[in-house]
């Protein structure tokens, strides 16, 4: 487990695109599996250091890098991976960074100015854009021609989103109440196909039940693509953790190992 506090060398890149095979069209992206934060981020979270590691136990995907690496290894074509490897709590990739994000409503925009637990993470009036331009901008830039790309070598793009969530809803959630299935599968009208969909619910059928747009709906696409391009399909996998953690946070027994055999059958499925 990364300790939170610790320095992020600035040469360090802060996501990483992992290379698949060259015909592949699929993009695992994996953005909210880690912990690291970098010390002068730090430095402007009025979190003491053991509530922090409490709220990133909270709002981290845990292992989901690991599955969707383990799923890359199994796959028969190998797909593209692009991790971030910065907390989201630095920015949240998967964020509009204006006011068309609705998660604004409990100060978790691209900049997470409140808790899961809707407390104070930031002071009032933190300035967002200095960690837009740095982190936020980047991330999306590097992700647009992660897509361009596969959809030059491939024809078209699928991004498989792969997140994690509690089994028991945070305060901070503004669709708590609906439905927990053991996979959530996020959708778009326009990017997310139903032979994408029916692909996702044949692969993960094997774990209890799947259900669509809740607790989370919707699914990550580049903002130059996002309802303009049919070639770039998109899909959310949300796996409820206690599919695969203990309490403690910790694999619990094959989950791990499971949900990449089932991702990797998704990925085999939408490669062709």
């Amino acid at each position: 487990m990364t300790d939170a506090s610790a320095p992020f060398a600035p040469a360090t890149p802060s996501f990483m695109l992992h290379p698949g095979a060259p015909g592949s069209p699929v993009i695992l992206h994996v953005p909210h599996s880690a912990r690291a934060i970098p010390a002068d981020v730090r430095a402007g979270i009025v979190l003491d250091d053991r509530a922090l590691e409490a709220e990133l136990d909270h709002i981290t995907d845990a292992y989901t890098a690991e599955i969707a690496a383990a799923a890359a290894r199994a796959a028969r074509l190998t797909p593209w991976r692009f991790v971030n490897r910065l907390s989201r709590l630095v920015v949240d990739p998967e964020r509009f960074p204006d006011e068309r994000e609705e998660m604004l409503a409990v100060g978790m925009g691209a900049v997470y100015t409140r808790t899961t637990h809707r407390e104070e993470l930031r002071p009032a009036g933190t300035d967002a854009e200095p960690l837009i331009g740095r982190y936020f901008r980047p991330y999306a830039e590097a992700m647009t021609s992660a897509v361009a790309d596969r959809l030059e070598a491939a024809g078209r793009a699928v991004i498989v989103d792969v997140h994690s969530y509690p089994a028991k809803a945070l305060p901070y959630e503004l669709h708590g109440d609906g439905p927990r299935p053991p996979i959530c599968l996020g959708t778009d009208s326009f990017h997310t196909s139903a032979p994408l969909l029916d692909a996702a619910r044949r692969a993960f059928a094997g774990f209890g039940g799947t259900g669509l747009d809740s607790p989370f709906a919707g699914t990550y696409v580049p903002l130059r693509y996002y309802g303009k391009d049919p070639r770039v399909g998109a899909l959310m996998v949300e796996i409820r953790r206690d599919l695969y953690l203990d309490e403690r946070g910790e694999p619990l027994g094959r989950g791990v190992e499971a949900l990449s055999g089932a991702l990797a059958g998704l990925v085999a499925e939408i490669s062709g």
